[in-house]
């Protein structure tokens, strides 16, 4: 066993690496600048936190929000590494211990946001310190086609210029090529490594559902989930208050979070949903970056997110501990004219106005795609899924029902040819269905034989039609701001009947769920075990002021309850039991699981 094999056994538990991991851990020990692109789930953080401790001296690790860095300051110390937040929330006795502990080099991770560390003299007290690494984390905030940008994070390229000799390692959980180019070049990192892992979260479900009565499907669903934690993402600061109070009249333990909140009550709440006090947060997208949180079993999006990055980063909080979860999103067209227009009114300049509308475009056709979400996701941070079937979405579960749609296909194109390519989704199913609007009106759209055409079909059918057309090639899409609609080489074929076209019967209802198999296949006496053993954690982890997930995952607790480990040995070979967390947990365990 090689000493990265040691450190990994000694302090986490496990015996294998994830996916990646030893390459980038690897990479850094070469001394080379790395860039690492991990799903959440996948062990970003280990790729620095083990280096530290290979190389001695100090790490610092960049972090955007005082919640993530206390959330991996008190991880490391359960697990017996010297790590420390050096943030403006310290008090005087804090601040001076931290500086005491990095003149006597016993820290090996130091943890600070972008502006503290680019504060000229707190840069120059950092070159005072033997630094062997630094870690950018979240590193798509560096980025304007990123979907999270942070001006300050710009700065950080400085830290290349002043430690020229020291390794570079940048990470997220997400990032389009565009992004990656951008990290590299901001940063001044021209020969860096890059490290590009899968961003297939397989033990998440993915689900998208009309949104009818989304408060009674809100209870329903809670009132079928009331042991899990769960997070509720809403648009705007008043429906998370609305949501929180309407759950909380239900009977269920929720409260909001968003950024209006002063500070004392947000980190109230988050430090509530951490420990287990509540289990439902209705939030704003301020809450989460900041949330290592392994046991959340389900995301809802009441609202339609932005942009595909966001809503894969926010989905990606559920089910960290590799169990099964569930990400849901109640959609409506009516939200995305919401959110257009909220974007159109922006301030943000006429070139990200562009950008942010084609990023809710690739949203809002993911939502209305009939083949695999999974495969959609995949494809747009560009890594090919060749499933033909991922059996852990809506639409591969229960595939839609399908017609022969040659009939009104012909009808769409021949309408797009006749408006020459100036014109939208809306507007075509307008002139199809023989609209009356002003805008068929002014431009004379009502003399077109296509005009009225197609009155048998709903503007939701063509709207969904007219963007299957688009995916498989007989339309395409053009523009960001105000896209239109065009036709292809492949239209022709179709136009002069060379062509079947099979198209979805639309307004069909989701399915529920299939029961996970995990939970099906434990015995009542392991699942009786394991909620004792989570009561167990739970006391512990009160009496230490930690969340519960920081003593022992779900996923070892599950372990335990089915190995049943009554000794030292057979208890260290579960995983996630180090040897910190051995010597101080590991009796308590064990003498509850020799209770039978």
């Amino acid at each position: 066993m090689n000493k990265t094999d040691e450190l990994l056994k000694k302090y986490w538990g496990y015996s294998e690496f994830l996916p990646h991991q030893k390459e980038i851990i690897e990479s850094i020990l070469n001394g080379n600048d790395t860039i690492a692109i991990m799903a959440t789930g996948g062990g970003k953080s280990l790729c620095y936190q083990l280096p530290s401790l290979y190389l001695g001296g100090l790490t610092v690790v960049i972090s955007p929000l005082i919640s993530l860095m206390k959330d991996q300051v008190d991880d490391l110390n359960t697990r017996g590494i010297p790590a420390a937040a050096y943030n403006s929330s310290l008090d005087y006795r804090d601040r001076t211990r931290i500086e005491s502990e990095l003149k006597d080099g016993s820290l090996r991770l130091l943890f600070i946001s972008p502006e503290k560390c680019m504060q000229p003299n707190f840069l120059e007290s950092l070159k005072a310190s033997p630094i062997h690494l630094i870690a950018i984390d979240e590193a798509h905030c560096i980025s304007e086609w990123g979907h999270n940008f942070r001006p300050e994070y710009r700065q950080l390229a400085q830290l290349k210029m002043t430690f020229p000799a020291v390794p570079l390692v940048a990470l997220t959980a997400t990032a389009i090529p565009e992004v990656r180019r951008d990290i590299c070049e901001q940063l001044g990192l021209s020969q860096a490594r890059e490290f590009i892992g899968s961003f297939n979260r397989k033990n998440l479900q993915y689900r998208i559902i009309p949104k009818k009565n989304p408060m009674v499907f809100l209870a329903h669903y809670i009132g079928q989930h009331r042991s899990d934690s769960g997070i509720i993402y809403c648009l705007s600061k008043k429906e998370t208050e609305e949501i929180a109070s309407d759950l909380q009249k239900r009977g269920f333990k929720a409260l909001a979070y968003h950024a209006g909140l002063s500070k004392p009550v947000r980190e109230k709440v988050q430090d509530a949903f951490i420990h287990d006090t509540i289990n439902i947060v209705c939030a704003t997208v301020a809450f989460g970056m900041g949330i290592d949180k392994s046991d959340v079993r389900y995301v809802i999006h009441y609202d339609l997110p932005k942009t595909v990055e966001s809503y894969y980063q926010e989905t990606g909080r559920a089910g960290r501990d590799g169990q099964y979860s569930e990400c849901i999103l109640l959609y409506s067209r009516g939200d995305y004219t919401r959110v257009r227009s909220m974007l159109e009114h922006d301030d943000a300049g006429e070139r990200n106005i562009r950008i942010a509308l084609k990023k809710l475009q690739d949203m809002t056709e993911y939502c209305e795609t009939t083949t695999c979400r999974r495969k959609y996701l995949l494809n747009y941070f560009g890594e090919e899924y060749t499933e033909e079937n991922c059996a852990s979405c809506d639409n591969c579960d229960h595939p839609p029902d399908m017609i022969d749609g040659t009939e009104p296909a012909t009808l769409i194109v021949g309408c797009v040819k006749q408006l020459s390519s100036r014109f939208g989704i809306e507007l075509i199913s307008d002139v199809l269905r023989g609209s009356k609007s002003t805008k068929i009106q002014d431009y004379h759209l009502d003399i077109l034989s296509a005009y009225g055409s197609g009155k048998k079909y709903s503007k939701a059918q063509y709207r969904t039609w007219i963007n299957e057309l688009v995916r498989q090639g007989y339309l395409d899409r053009a523009g960001d701001k105000y896209p239109v609609i065009c036709c292809t080489e492949k239209s022709e074929e179709l136009f002069r009947g060379r062509a079947r076209v099979m198209l979805t019967v639309p307004d069909r209802e989701t399915a529920k769920r299939p029961a996970p198999a995990a939970i099906v296949s434990a015995s009542a006496d392991d699942a009786a075990l394991f909620l004792r053993l989570k009561s167990l954690r739970k006391a512990i982890a009160d009496r230490n002021g930690l969340p519960s997930y920081m003593i022992f995952p779900d996923k070892s607790l599950h372990e335990m309850a089915s190995a049943r480990p009554r000794d030292r040995e057979s208890f260290s070979m579960i995983s996630g039991v180090g040897e910190f967390k051995l010597d101080k947990y590991g009796l308590e365990f064990m003498e509850e699981i020799r209770k039978g």
